[in-house]
């Protein structure tokens, strides 16, 4: 790891295991400013890159704020163009571009897994991979909107897309612009 990124991964507050928002007049010790309460609930969804090294998506979802890492754990595509769908009863983004199912809540990876696929017709039912995406909190305090990163050390697949290497490469990946004429 670079030295950059482990100022990044130190710079940021304890392990958090919720992404639910609160409205407490006291914030947690590293939190950065994303918006208004009012800007996010209007646009739906934010990106912000978050103390120069985390890209983190924000979205507001029946009443609730939700953070997590921008990047999909398994290939990297742009959740803020996933849809949120219900899985089981949960909150899912769905990742555009492989239809990989995210927990809003914890970060986990769905899947719809077969009892027995001898027996017709299949029965399905949706299960964890465990916790795959990164979930940071939100904490709202008198309509502006924070992120507080969560930096547990324990690695987490969404880590990957969070690295200067991988933003390197994605930018020279990018499509250049046609000069207008």
């Amino acid at each position: 790891m670079s030295s950059k990124e482990e100022t990044c991964r130190n710079s940021s507050s304890p392990p958090l295991l919720s992404s639910s928002s609160s409205s407490s007049s006291s914030l947690p010790s590293v939190s950065h400013f994303i918006g208004k309460k009012e800007d996010i609930i209007r646009a739906g969804r934010v990106t912000k890159l978050v103390n120069g090294c985390r890209d983190v998506l924000v979205l507001f979802h029946q009443g609730q704020l939700h953070a997590m890492d921008m990047r999909c754990y398994h290939s990297g595509g742009a959740l803020q163009h996933g849809d949120i769908e219900e899985f089981n009863g949960r909150q899912c983004i769905v990742c555009p571009w492989h239809k990989y199912k995210i927990t809003l809540a914890e970060g986990e990876g769905l899947y719809q897994a077969v009892d027995d696929p001898t027996v017709k017709p299949l029965r399905t039912h949706w299960r964890s991979k465990g916790v795959k995406q990164r979930i940071h909190q939100v904490t709202e305090v008198n309509g502006d909107v924070y992120v507080t990163l969560d930096d547990s050390v324990e690695a987490i697949e969404s880590d990957i897309y969070q690295t200067e290497r991988y933003r390197t490469v994605l930018v020279k990946a990018q499509p250049k612009p046609k000069p207008k004429i």
